[in-house]
Parts: structure tokens; C-alpha cells; sequence
């Protein structure tokens, strides 16, 4: 079982092929069918000039580039990205031109065939390294943002070229989600939690709403189900083989059911992307249980919970969920590991989803059981985070200079021996003091998203070239 809304569909990308008069044609010819064939096998969909529609279907003139914007346009509401191929040394004002007539938004990816040793000749010479340069040159002057491959120059047919399509991707996912985001707000942060404060004015401004609701609404609709009712059942035994719930009491199983039912409801209701909750104090004082299972849940099932009104945690999560295709978890800065300093514990008491443990149980919440009595603490998912490379992702608005900013960081979670309780792991990142100065001197809150993936690039490009973000990458 699964709470993802929809299928994912398949990337639909422009292609744009350059051609130059001089440089020999035979390999544009070859480079669009190598393309098509790359594209087919990784399963992207694409759109392209037919040969009919310009010599070679590749863009030289103003009027291929006409040609090209105006295919682009006709599909404008489903293309992810644009792809600009180099088998030659290309027309770099055509595919500039094609771009601009176009007005598209999106990620462009710009590649460039490598010239062969023994091939240099005039019948084989491609100099697509030098094409390359003049069109971002080009791009640079009309203002228009672009993604680079890892090297330079490489063969459409390498692994190379293909791993650079996969990234491209992610980028391309995250720009665009992230340009029409709905996220949901059950109740109000913590009286005391003014670190995860937030500006719904400027995240709107850049393409993400936010749908509130009352925590009050939620135990009304929760009031009308029955321990009978066929969904309250359903979720009863999800949850049973989610986790070990060996100490949960049946009633306390029953409240946790139904209150995945009804956040699940008003989930699918409003199309949200992801939602953040007030899971203390009112829901122990007024219903009787902590929320942390059913958020673990739902991350696991990718759409995203962030725990304690963390809206800006919330987006953390998402994007790291778009890079990584994979659940995302939100964690504190939480504690020192001893006395080194590249090492620290990230904690939370605690929502994490599933997959990021080596091996969960389902207890009463130890922070909450001491403050309020085990028997309206049930729900708390416990264990220990997996020894992998991870990315952490911070975001926030901040209204002193009306922007969003974010923080990108890598390390990896080790196997250093610690004992003590909630989903917790020891974590190294090699310049981790002077990332925690950032973490202070830039007001960024005391929460973190986090992926089980290294994807610090992916998220640093998309944010920052297409989104115009304020990034901190001390990578």
C-alpha cells in the first residue's frame, strides 16, 4: 500500500540539434538517431524537428529555429526540459533563437560530442568542444540559464552522457514541482517553536501554497469513523505490518488508524504535496496518541510529513524526495558526538520513514511519556538510521531580505557506537564546524531534511541556476 497520489508520468524533453554549414553533416545525421536511440532506451519520451522539417531536422537558420520554437510551444504544459545536442560545431544564435521564440522556462541541458583522436580530419572533425563555448557564451548574453555536463565533451552513447540525462532529470523535476507545490498545514506550531516560523507571502510569490487546517477539524472528522468502519480496519492492519506494534494497545492502534484515514481523505481532497503537522501538546492532551507512525507513514509512501509545523522542513523534504526518488526524513542538529569535530548525532523523537532504519518498532514517545504518562504516547517509531552517504537540505524564507535561502550539505552516517533512543545516527561531514556556523550566523532553524543519497549537486543546480535561491554549499 502506497500513499502516492498519481503516477509519475514520463519525462517529455525537447531535443534541439545544432548544425553548422561548414562542419561535415553525416554527423548530425548520425548524432540524431544516437539521441533517439539513448532516449528510448532510458525510457524518456522526446520531441525533435523531423528531417522533412529543416535539412537534417537540426536548427541553423532564424527560420529552424522558428520551426523548432514553435513544436516546443505546442507542447509547452508537458515538456520537463530541453536538450541541446552538439555533433558539430553547431549555429550557436539558431539554438540561442530557438530558445528565446520558444519562451519556455525550463532547464536546458547543453552537451557536446567528443572528437576522435584518429578522426581530426576535415571529412570526420566535429569541434563541438569549441561549438559548446560559444553557445553558452550566447545563453550567457540573452540571460538564459543552462545545466553543463560533467565533462565537456562526451559520446552521446556513454554511460557518461546518460548519467548526465538522469541528473538532468531530477533537476527538471524539482524546478517544476517546485513551481506549482501544494502543501498542507495541520494546526499551528509549538508556542515555543518560533524557529520554524515561516512566510507564506513569499512562498507563494515563488510558486508554493500552503492549505491550512485546524487541528479541531481533524478530531471532528476523526469523531464520525468507527473502530468498524472498512478504511479504520484497512489502515489498523497497515500499520501492523508496517512496524512491530506489540506494545500498542488495540484503542491506541484504532486512533492512529483513524487518523491516517482522515489525513489521507483531506490529503487526496486538496492535491497536497506533502503536509507538516502540530504533533504536540494538543493531540496528546485531546486525542490520546502521538502522530509520529502515521507520518512515518506517509513519508514512506512519498508525501512527505514533517513533524511540528515545519513547513520550510516540509520543502526540505520534498525536494530531496524529487533528487533522490526516495522517502526524505527531517531530523534536529541534535547533539555532539564526543569530542570530534566532524562527527554529530541528527535525532529526531521520532517520524522517520521505515526505509531509513536498519530496524523499527513502534513505542510509547519518551519525551511526551515523561511529560504527559505513557498512555497517550503511543506511536512513536524508534531505531537506528542505516550507515549511508546522506545530503541534508535546509530551506527558509527570510523576511529580512524577502527571499528563500537553503543550506546543502553532505556526509555520511557511520556505524559509531551510540546508545540512546528515537531514530538517531551518528553522521560525518569532513567540514561540519564551519557548517554549523552557517547554521547560526544565517538564522536557519534547528531542523533538517534528509536523504539516504549523495544528491548535493542535483538540489544546489536546480535551486540556485533555475529557481534563484540563495544556496549555501560548503561542499
Amino acid at each position: 500500500m502506497s500513499f502516492i497520489l498519481q503516477k509519475e508520468l514520463k519525462s517529455l524533453f525537447g531535443i534541439i540539434l545544432g548544425n553548422r554549414d561548414v562542419f561535415p553533416n553525416h554527423l548530425v545525421k548520425e548524432g540524431r538517431k544516437d539521441i533517439i536511440d539513448v532516449m528510448n532506451k532510458l525510457g524518456y519520451e522526446y520531441i525533435i524537428l523531423e528531417e522533412e522539417d529543416t535539412p537534417l531536422g537540426a536548427v541553423e537558420t532564424y527560420s529552424d529555429a522558428k520551426k523548432c520554437a514553435e513544436l516546443f510551444k505546442k507542447n509547452s504544459d508537458k515538456l520537463l526540459g530541453i536538450i541541446i545536442c552538439l555533433c558539430n560545431f553547431g549555429d550557436e544564435k539558431a539554438i540561442a533563437n530557438t530558445i528565446k521564440l520558444s519562451n519556455l522556462n525550463v532547464p536546458i541541458l547543453i552537451h557536446a560530442s567528443s572528437d576522435e583522436l584518429d578522426k581530426m580530419d576535415r571529412l570526420h572533425r566535429r569541434d563541438a568542444f569549441c561549438g559548446k563555448i560559444s553557445v553558452t557564451s550566447v545563453l550567457y548574453q540573452y540571460g538564459i540559464p543552462f545545466t553543463l555536463t560533467k565533462y565537456h565533451t562526451c559520446p552521446i552513447k556513454s554511460d557518461l552522457f546518460k548519467e548526465d540525462l538522469n541528473r538532468f532529470e531530477k533537476i527538471c523535476r524539482i524546478v517544476k514541482k517546485l513551481r506549482n507545490t501544494r502543501l498542507g498545514q495541520i494546526g499551528t506550531r509549538p508556542n515555543a517553536f518560533e524557529t520554524v516560523r515561516y512566510s507564506e507571502k513569499i512562498l507563494e510569490n515563488n510558486g508554493i501554497s500552503i492549505e491550512p487546517i485546524d487541528l479541531s477539524e481533524i478530531f471532528g472528522y476523526i469523531n464520525q469513523l468507527n473502530d468498524s468502519d472498512t478504511k479504520v480496519k484497512e489502515k489498523a492492519n497497515f500499520i501492523k505490518n508496517y512496524t512491530a506494534t506489540k506494545v500498542i494497545p488495540e484503542d491506541s492502534l484504532n486512533k492512529l488508524a483513524k487518523l491516517a484515514v482522515v489525513i489521507e481523505n483531506w490529503v487526496i481532497g486538496n492535491e497536497l504535496d506533502g503536509f507538516a503537522f502540530q504533533c504536540w501538546p494538543s493531540i496528546q492532551d485531546n486525542f490520546g496518541i502521538v502522530p509520529c507512525a502515521v507520518m512515518s507513514m506517509f513519508s514512506e509512501g512519498l508525501v512527505p510529513a514533517a513533524c511540528e509545523v515545519d513547513i520550510s522542513g516540509l520543502i526540505g523534504m520534498l525536494i530531496l524526495q524529487l533528487a533522490s526518488e526516495s522517502p526524505s526524513a527531517i531530523l534536529d542538529w541534535n547533539n555532539n558526538y564526543g569530542d570530534d569535530p566532524n562527527k554529530m548525532v541528527l535525532f529526531h523523537c521520532s517520524n522517520l520513514p521505515k526505509s531509513f532504519f536498519k530496524d523499527t518498532k513502534m513505542t510509547i514517545h519518551p519525551i511526551i511519556a515523561d511529560q504527559k504518562g505513557g498512555e497517550v504516547s503511543f506511536g512513536a517509531i524508534q531505531g537506528r538510521i542505516k550507515p549511508k552517504p546522506c545530503t541534508l537540505l535546509r530551506v527558509e524564507t527570510d523576511d529580512l531580505f524577502g527571499e528563500i535561502k537553503a543550506l546543502v550539505v553532505e556526509g555520511n552516517y557511520t556505524d559509531d557506537p551510540l546508545d540512546t533512543f528515537g531514530g538517531y545516527g551518528v553522521i560525518e561531514i569532513p567540514n561540519l564546524q564551519d557548517i554549523l556556523k552557517i547554521v547560526c550566523k544565517e538564522g536557519f532553524a534547528h531542523h533538517v531534511a534528509a536523504s539516504l543519497n549523495r544528491i548535493g549537486d542535483v538540489v544546489t543546480e536546480a535551486l540556485s541556476n533555475y529557481l534563484g535561491w540563495n544556496v549555501h554549499t560548503p561542499l
